[in-house]
């Protein structure tokens, strides 16, 4: 329900002549409320960096979707709040899923190593070591995006058309995503072995 105040019916008057794609008009909304709204944006993400992001994100949405804004639903602000904050939980529920991608990895790698100590010799038992923590080395350089791919491919089993639909991507991203990660993967698996065998010649 809209309480009808100047500053109310200023930002129903600016959002409606956003949605005509009116320049100037949503310079003067920014003006009038990003300082509210990366507050809220901060309360949800922590950091300066992320909520500046969102903040961006989210006033690209309200240039987008501003002709969608209804004056008898809703307050202005309270529209403009509730775009930030979807933004902001899209962006926490993608950091947590990419988090536990990553643990997945980490969690293989010393899995195989646990597997091999049950029944391996000393020398064994170090190189399986070794390799676990280079493998862990280098997925954690991989982009963000490569690094759950992989994850989703191989650790949860998800076909080239699985990860593309579980991601919301085309299907020839996902498969770049899976190739380019798995190159990087190789090259630098391949760097941080060769210092050991050029030690070991």
């Amino acid at each position: 329900m809209l309480i009808h105040t100047p500053q109310n019916q200023r930002l129903v008057d600016l959002l409606a002549r956003v949605a005509l794609r009116d320049q100037q008009a949503f310079k003067e909304l920014y003006d009038l409320t990003s300082s509210h709204l990366y507050g809220v944006a901060l309360r949800y993400l922590r950091t300066a960096s992320a909520a500046e992001e969102i903040l961006q994100e989210a006033y690209i949405n309200v240039w987008q979707q501003a002709g969608t804004y209804a004056a008898t639903l809703s307050a202005p602000m309270t529209w403009l709040i509730s775009v930030v904050r979807n933004k902001a939980l899209d962006h926490l529920r993608k950091f947590k899923r990419e988090t536990e991608s990553t643990d997945s990895v980490n969690a293989a790698a010393e899995g195989q190593v646990e597997a091999i100590a049950e029944h391996a010799d000393p020398h064994e038992l170090f190189s399986a070591a070794t390799e676990a923590l280079v493998l862990k080395r280098c997925v954690a350089l991989l982009d963000a995006p490569q690094r759950q791919s992989l994850a989703l491919a191989f650790y949860d089993g998800l076909s080239h058309s699985e990860l593309a639909e579980h991601l919301r991507v085309p299907l020839g991203t996902a498969k770049a995503w899976v190739r380019r990660g798995l190159e990087r993967l190789r090259k630098c698996i391949e760097a941080q072995q060769q210092p050991a065998t050029g030690r070991a010649s």
